[in-house]
């Protein structure tokens, strides 16, 4: 009976073990983030074009599995690729691709699978979408992993084009026509991930340094990153007054956001200990973008 116990018990451990490297594979941290703007975009196109949400169940479920398919699958494509210098930084040291506890061999069939299956749901929905979502692998695996994070300081702003469809494969699942405000969308995620990602990167500045990417605090310094920052958190300012239309309370938290991030941004040239602030940057941008893309679903709802 004991030995039977300790067998169930190790094959539910292994089973645990692998479910968790297969979630570190396809970054499940950056596939929730960004199943939460792709709702955004899909449920802001169902409120403006008068469409109803619960007579497309069949929308929703294609468009959100398949933008979550695609989203995972690039990532372990990205991670397949990154093996080699992965196991320089803490963050990623590991990652299963680096461990060995998936082969790269496994991880790219894997990744390449759910690219593929993610595609096909969302050309389910609309021409427009899956032209999108094709778009954002490309972007993110060809121009970003492939091309640009190793050679330029400007590969975060290449990444971001990627980082920012995913309000927009939303928003096309229902109206393929992509309002003004469906770009506005856009626009806000683009410009969101340079100050979310340099902040990132005066974090661990040393470990990309050891990885040899050229990130911006890399090449240039904390001090031309710091103006990098302020500069793209003020390009936000005018984007709420685009978005009027979902009211003005809305309009007064979004502006208020982006008044304290500035705010927060500027006290960085005061602050003597400049990885604390780009600490709270970060925390910053986070809650920043969870908070703006869940009051866009109330203050349409209430």
């Amino acid at each position: 009976m004991s030995n039977s116990r300790t067998m169930t018990d190790a094959m539910g451990e292994a089973a645990s073990s692998a479910w968790k490297d297969f979630l570190s594979l396809i970054k499940i941290g950056i596939v929730n983030s960004n199943l939460i703007t792709t709702f955004t975009g899909m449920w802001l196109a169902f409120y403006f074009s008068g469409a109803h949400f619960l007579q497309s169940l069949d929308v929703i479920f294609l468009t959100l599995v398949g933008s979550s398919f695609i989203i995972a699958g690039s990532c372990a494509v990205n991670n397949v690729y990154d093996r080699d210098i992965d196991h320089v930084m803490d963050r990623t040291k590991g990652r299963p691709t680096v461990t060995g506890k998936i082969h790269s061999g496994k991880a790219l069939a894997i990744g390449l699978f759910m690219i593929l299956l993610g595609t096909i749901m969302l050309f389910m929905t609309t021409i427009t979408a899956g032209v999108i979502g094709l778009i954002g692998v490309i972007c993110y695996v060809l121009l970003y992993t492939m091309w640009s994070k190793r050679r330029y300081v400007s590969n975060t702003i290449v990444g971001s084009i990627s980082g920012a469809v995913p309000p927009l494969i939303g928003w096309a699942a229902v109206d393929g026509g992509l309002s003004t405000t469906a770009w506005v969308l856009f626009l806000l995620m683009f410009i969101w991930q340079p100050p979310h990602f340099y902040a990132l990167a005066m974090k661990r500045v040393e470990e990309y340094r050891a990885a040899n990417i050229p990130m911006l605090p890399v090449v240039k310094g904390f001090k031309v990153t710091k103006h990098h920052i302020v500069w793209w958190v003020a390009a936000l300012l005018p984007l709420p007054f685009f978005l009027l239309d979902l009211g003005l309370p809305f309009f007064i938290l979004a502006t208020a956001f982006n008044i304290g991030w500035l705010a927060l941004g500027l006290a960085g040239y005061k602050m003597k200990d400049e990885i604390k602030w780009s600490r709270l940057m970060f925390v910053y941008s986070l809650n920043y973008l969870t908070i703006l893309f869940v009051a866009m679903v109330i203050v349409t709802v209430v």
